[in-house]
């Protein structure tokens, strides 16, 4: 597996800068971060192993905090994108963190599968001095659903959310259009049904009926993982990146719900 390191490390690289510049043209990736009321925002540097990641740890001002989570994004994000996801969880109850894998936005380092985890984990433990003696959920969206997978039975999780999820990495590329004839191509990483499987967290999986990137059954493969303690709820009409570019209730009041109740 271990030969798949450099090819990985360059696909990511290539896609994750791509799909950022793409949003960048689009006007979707803040220049800085606009002032928003009943909220307090602080920028953090975490290190992960010889890296330092960028992270911004959200939490309402003036109410209490109902819960905390650790947001693990998709390929193609960077936290500034996602400040929108915490202002929503924030004016709910829930303090967040979120941060940049190694070699993404203003983290040092360069990404590969096991610092992907890695980092995760550290953002993980860095959240715990932030938010001290508070229940911590994990939040995997698009990529971050392989990696949370991952190592939440490695860290004292409360609650686990999948949103936008795949099975598996390998499966994640097929659906995007890599043919199956290569797949001795593809490292075999991030396959959920394992962990999943001895999971015993609570677990919520948010997908769309609509996201054209990973279809819906994909959703209902990994709620059967769970072993019965999996909550699965479907909405309409909503493409694979607008609940980060367009965050609203129909698909985070789910996962509002779950972490507060």
């Amino acid at each position: 597996m271990w030969s798949h390191r450099p090819s990985f490390s360059i696909a990511l690289t290539v896609a994750s800068r791509a799909l950022l510049l793409r949003d960048r043209l689009r006007g979707r990736v803040p220049s800085h971060r606009p002032p928003a009321p009943n909220l307090t925002a602080t920028d953090h540097d975490v290190p992960s192993g010889s890296n330092l990641l960028h992270a911004v740890y959200v939490e309402p001002a003036g109410q209490p905090v109902k819960a905390t989570v650790l947001l693990c994004h998709g390929i193609g994000e960077v936290v500034a994108q996602w400040f929108p996801v915490q202002q929503l969880l924030a004016g709910h109850g829930v303090a967040s963190l979120v941060f940049d894998y190694s070699g993404y936005g203003r983290s040092s380092g360069s990404i590969h599968w096991t610092q992907c985890e890695e980092d995760a984990i550290s953002a993980f433990h860095h959240l715990e001095t932030l938010a001290p003696g508070r229940h911590i959920s994990l939040l995997g969206f698009s990529l971050g659903s392989g990696i949370a997978p991952a190592v939440v039975n490695d860290l004292p999780v409360d609650r686990l959310i999948l949103c936008a999820a795949f099975t598996s990495f390998a499966e994640a590329t097929h659906a995007i259009g890599i043919p199956r004839s290569l797949s001795r191509l593809i490292p075999p990483i991030w396959d959920a049904k394992e962990t999943l499987c001895a999971c015993a967290r609570p677990i919520l999986i948010v997908h769309s009926t609509t996201d054209r990137l990973f279809p819906a059954s994909m959703a209902r493969e990994l709620a059967s993982y769970c072993s019965g303690n999996a909550n699965l709820h479907l909405v309409t009409g909503v493409s694979h990146s607008e609940p980060f570019y367009f965050p609203n209730m129909s698909f985070w009041g789910p996962v509002v719900t779950f972490l507060t109740m």
